[in-house]
């Protein structure tokens, strides 16, 4: 295939072998055991095993005495069936009578995992060619194969630790977005909204895409670690719109004058830090410096989700931001007669407003000092009475 180099197998070539494969008829009716066979045959071609070798004691050492016979005998495939082995009566049988004898091929070692017979099959990744794409292109052509139910394929290597990563990748995520989504409520109070912030974090998935597509870059470590980077830029925009338009509601001004407030008052520090963002990771996007070719596709699927979800932003946010309203208000009249009203909260006095009552308040003591003092002329320098006076501000 086209897109694999250097294919190759592991799996242990085949070797000639003599194969001896015991009948268990015959050996049960002359009470012949598989030990009893493979004792004769390991000693009339190898020898016995060392634990069982005469020793030779020689300059301090113990030289184990092996017995062999000779190499013609052991080649010699009618020896070999012709090999002696004792019955339970005590009789003498050769071994052909009990065993089929033959050479034969079979692997020249065997590996194993979970008690299954492995065989690995690797290739390298030609150059521009991504390890998923030949992944895939790897399961295509085993799955065009007949294989034998019992085969089964499992992915080590590069492919096992992408695997891993990835699900890794998918956890930080989803606990990432429980920790932001928990922060929301606490910050706004309310269950509703937070998922309207949430909801904008989709739209930088397809600048991501649209970046890596038109810059034929594959989907890497990198790319998923820019894709982290980028839930705090978009909810960083969401939440800029939706805490300005709720507190714009909170002074009494209608939900859909309050989105196009807050569109209009956060549009230019939305813009100028996203270009600030993306001017910032342009260098790496070109691939300058050591390593720039690892931090590259970061920084582009950076720099096309902030892009994309800047300008989405401003448009489907206040969308959402309506919608989760309604949506908010049809659960409060649900459940509203199950939980009780809501206890209306104090709003918080208007600047204009509050610099009004202080000028009021700062002229009516100044009239009550005039007043105190025409009285004490009147009364010969003498308090008539004294004045406690409590300020509505301070109370404020």
């Amino acid at each position: 295939d086209p897109v694999l180099a250097n294919v190759s197998s592991e799996g242990s070539l085949p070797r000639p072998e003599l194969q001896i494969r015991p009948r268990d008829d015959q050996m049960a009716r002359l009470g012949i055991t598989t030990a009893q066979i493979s004792e004769i045959v390991r000693v009339a071609t190898i020898g016995d095993i060392d634990s069982q070798l005469s020793k030779v004691s020689l300059d301090d050492r113990l030289i184990p005495i092996r017995v062999q016979v000779d190499r013609d005998f052991r080649t010699d495939l009618a020896a070999i069936r012709n090999l002696k082995i004792q019955t339970a009566g005590g009789q003498m049988v050769p071994l052909s009578s009990v065993a089929d004898i033959a050479y034969s091929e079979g692997p020249s070692s065997v590996k194993r995992h979970n008690r299954n017979r492995v065989v690995s099959i690797g290739s390298d990744l030609k150059q521009g060619v991504a390890l998923d794409t030949a992944t895939a292109r790897f399961k295509e052509i085993a799955n065009s194969i007949d294989m034998p139910p019992t085969v089964q394929f499992a992915e080590s290597g590069d492919a096992e630790i992408q695997g891993e990563m990835q699900q890794s990748f998918a956890n930080a995520m989803l606990l990432g977005l429980l920790l932001v989504l928990m922060v929301l409520i606490l910050l706004f109070k309310d269950v509703i909204q937070p998922f309207t912030i949430l909801l904008s974090l989709p739209l930088a998935i397809g600048g991501v895409a649209a970046g890596l597509i038109l810059t034929q870059n594959a989907l890497s470590m990198p790319v998923l670690i820019g894709i982290l980077m980028l839930m705090g830029i978009v909810t960083k925009n969401a939440i800029l719109l939706v805490d300005f338009a709720i507190e714009m509601m909170h002074h009494g001004m209608e939900r859909v004058e309050a989105m196009i407030e807050a569109g209009r008052k956060r549009a230019r520090p939305i813009v100028m830090t996203s270009i600030a963002m993306s001017a910032g990771m342009l260098p790496s996007a070109l691939g300058v410096g050591e390593g720039g070719s690892f931090r590259s596709p970061m920084a582009i699927a950076v720099i096309g989700g902030i892009i994309v979800s800047t300008v989405l932003s401003l448009v489907v946010v206040p969308s959402f931001f309506l919608i989760m309203d309604d949506l908010s208000r049809l659960l409060g009249w649900i459940f509203g007669r199950f939980v009780g009203r809501k206890d209306d909260e104090l709003l918080a006095m208007d600047p204009e407003a509050l610099t009004h009552l202080a000028a009021q308040s700062s002229r009516d003591v100044a009239d009550l000092e005039k007043r105190i003092e025409t009285l004490e002329q009147k009364n010969g320098g003498r308090k008539p009475f004294s004045v406690v006076h409590h300020s509505p501000l301070a109370a404020e």
